[in-house]
C-alpha cells in the first residue's frame, strides 16, 4: 500500500488531510515537527510527502535538503501560505514536486497526490527484474525470450549507463514506456526523478507550460509563477511519449533546450540551465513527418542519440505464450480468480491472431477471459469473438515454385545501396530480408514441410505461419521428385 507522510505543525492541517484520504487506498503518517518527519521518512519511506514550509524554527528548504539526500525518490510537495509561496518556488527548483496554497482545496490536493504516487509508482517499480519465486509477485517487466525481444534488452543494457537521449519507435501497445522505465532503473540517474508527460494529451499551449514553466501573467489565468517538468526533472529523467505529435513551436524550444542546455520559462525572461537526460517515444513515422514538414529534422537527430526499434507482438509470436501466462498471473490477484492455466488450444488462438493493439490488446484479452471463465483454465471458448474469427481466415496460397529464389549476395548487393542511395532505414531493410532468407532457405531444405522448416529455423509452427503470411509466402503444396502432387505436412 503506498504511504503519505504530512509533516505540518497545525494538528487541524494533518486531520484535514486524514479526512480528505479516509477512503483511498493509502496509509497515512502524520509528524507535528522536523525531526519527526525525517524520522518517520527515514523509517517508512513514504512515497509522497506533504511538507509544511515553516516548521517551528526550521525553514522547509532544510527540512527538504534532508529528505532528499536520506529519501531521494520520495517526491515532496509543498503547503505553502500566500506570503511564503517564493521559498515553496525555489524548492521546486531544488526537486521538489508540486506546492499548494493554504487553505488546501480538497479536489487539488487529491488530484496532486494521485499524479505524484503515479510518478513515484513509475520510479519505484522496475521495467526489468530478476525472476521472483511467485509469477504473480512480479511487478512490471519487458516479457519476451525470442530473439526480437532479447535484442532490445541487451540495447537497453548497453544504452542505459551510457548518458544519451534515446528515442524509442514502435507502435502503439508494444511497451515504449517500459523501456523507458527500464533505461531510467539501469542509468546513473536512477536516484534522480523520472517525470513522463504525453505530448498527444495535451493542447499546446498547456504543453509548453507543462514543459517549461510560466511566469504569473504570462496568459489568461496564470495566476501564479509555474515551474514546468524540465526544470522539475534537473539532474533526472524526462520522457516525451508521442512525441511525433508534438506543435512546431514547442519543437523549436526542445531542440534549442537539448542543443544548449537552457531556457525560459513562457512569459519570463531569466535563462534557466537544466542538466535533463531525454528519453522519447512515438508510433509514427518521423521520416514521414519530416518530409511533410510536420516534425524538425534537427530536433530528429538530437533526439536519437540512440534508437531503439520495438517490434509488433506480431513479429514475436513466440513470446505471446509467455506474456499471457504473465498476466493471466498478474490479474488473478487483482481480480481476485483462481484460473491457473491457459489450454493449449486457446494459446494456439491466441498466437494466430495479428494482435493489432499488441501487448496492451492481449492484455485486454485475458483479464476478459479471467472475468468470463468458468473453473481452473482458459479455454477457447472464455476468448473474445474477434480472436476466433481472426484464427480461422485461410491462408494466401502460393506454389512452392511461386517462392522467388534468393541469394546471400543479394543481401550484400542490397545493403550497399541503399547506403549509396542515401536510405534511412537501412537496418530495418537488411533485417527483412535477412528474415526473408532464412525462412525461404528452411521451406526449400524441407521441402515445403512447414513443421520441419519450423524445426530448423528452431520456431514453433504458428509462428513460422504467420512469417510466411508476412512474407505472402504460405504454402500449401509441393512438387515431389516423382511428380506427385503432395501436401506438406501440416500437423
Amino acid at each position: 500500500m503506498p504511504r503519505l507522510l504530512v509533516i505540518d505543525d497545525e494538528s487541524n492541517i494533518r486531520f484535514s488531510i486524514e479526512q480528505v484520504f479516509e477512503e483511498a487506498d493509502l496509509e497515512i503518517l502524520g509528524a507535528e515537527s522536523a525531526e519527526e518527519g525525517l524520522a518517520l521518512a527515514a523509517e517508512y519511506n513514504p512515497d509522497v510527502i506533504l511538507l509544511d514550509i515553516k516548521l517551528g524554527d526550521r525553514s522547509g528548504l532544510e527540512v527538504f535538503r534532508d529528505l532528499r539526500r536520506d529519501n531521494p525518490k520520495s517526491l515532496v510537495v509543498f503547503i505553502t501560505g500566500h506570503g511564503t509561496t517564493e521559498t515553496a518556488i525555489e524548492a521546486m527548483k531544488l526537486g521538489a514536486y508540486e506546492y499548494l496554497v493554504k487553505p488546501l482545496d480538497a479536489a487539488q490536493l487529491q488530484q496532486v497526490v494521485a499524479q505524484a504516487l503515479e510518478i513515484r509508482r513509475l520510479m519505484h517499480v522496475p521495467a526489468i527484474v530478476e525472476e521472483a519465486d511467485r509469477p504473480e509477485d512480479l511487478p512490471d517487466r519487458l516479457i519476451g525470450s525470442g530473439p526480437a525481444m532479447q535484442s532490445v534488452c541487451k540495447q537497453i543494457g548497453r544504452v542505459a549507463p551510457q548518458d544519451v537521449n534515446v528515442l524509442i519507435l514502435g507502435e502503439s501497445g508494444t511497451g515504449k514506456e517500459l523501456v523507458a522505465r527500464a533505461l531510467y532503473h539501469h542509468s546513473r540517474r536512477c536516484n534522480a526523478p523520472f517525470l513522463a508527460i504525453n505530448c498527444a494529451a495535451i493542447p499546446e499551449p498547456l504543453l509548453e507550460s507543462e514543459l517549461f514553466g510560466h511566469e504569473k501573467g504570462a496568459f489568461t489565468g496564470a495566476d501564479r509563477r509555474r515551474i514546468g517538468k524540465f526544470e522539475q526533472c534537473h539532474g533526472g529523467t524526462l520522457f516525451l511519449d508521442e512525441v511525433g505529435d508534438m506543435a512546431p513551436g514547442t519543437q523549436a524550444k526542445i531542440l534549442r533546450l537539448l542543443q544548449e542546455g537552457r531556457f525560459e520559462r513562457l512569459g519570463g525572461s531569466e535563462s534557466i540551465a537544466v542538466d535533463v537526460r531525454v528519453i522519447a517515444a512515438t508510433n509514427q513515422d518521423l521520416d514521414a513527418l519530416i518530409e511533410q514538414g510536420r516534425f524538425r529534422k534537427d530536433l530528429y537527430y538530437r533526439l536519437r542519440g540512440v534508437t531503439i526499434h520495438l517490434p509488433p507482438l506480431r513479429e514475436r509470436r513466440e513470446d505471446i505464450a509467455e506474456l499471457a501466462h504473465y498476466f493471466l498471473f498478474r490479474y488473478n490477484r487483482q481480480l481476485g480468480t483462481s484460473v491457473q492455466s491457459i489450454s493449449p488450444e486457446a494459446l494456439e488462438v491466441l498466437e494466430r491472431h495479428d494482435w493489432p493493439g499488441n501487448v496492451r490488446e492481449l492484455q485486454s484479452v485475458i483479464r476478459e477471459a479471467l472475468i468470463v471463465s468458468a473453473g481452473v483454465t482458459i479455454l477457447p471458448e472464455f476468448l473474445s469473438a474477434e480472436l476466433h474469427r481472426a484464427s480461422v481466415e485461410p491462408e494466401p496460397e502460393v506454389e512452392t515454385s511461386a517462392i522467388p529464389h534468393l541469394d546471400w549476395k543479394d543481401l550484400i548487393t542490397s545493403v550497399n545501396q541503399w547506403i549509396a542511395e542515401g536510405q534511412t532505414d537501412v537496418y530495418r531493410r537488411a533485417r527483412e530480408q535477412f528474415d526473408r532468407l532464412l525462412v525461404v532457405g528452411a521451406m526449400e531444405r524441407s521441402g515445403g514441410n512447414q513443421q520441419r522448416a519450423a524445426e530448423i529455423l528452431g520456431l514453433s509452427r504458428v509462428t513460422l505461419r504467420a512469417r510466411l503470411r508476412q512474407m505472402q509466402l504460405s504454402v500449401q503444396k509441393r512438387i515431389c521428385p516423382t511428380g506427385d502432387a503432395t501436401r506438406p505436412d501440416e500437423t
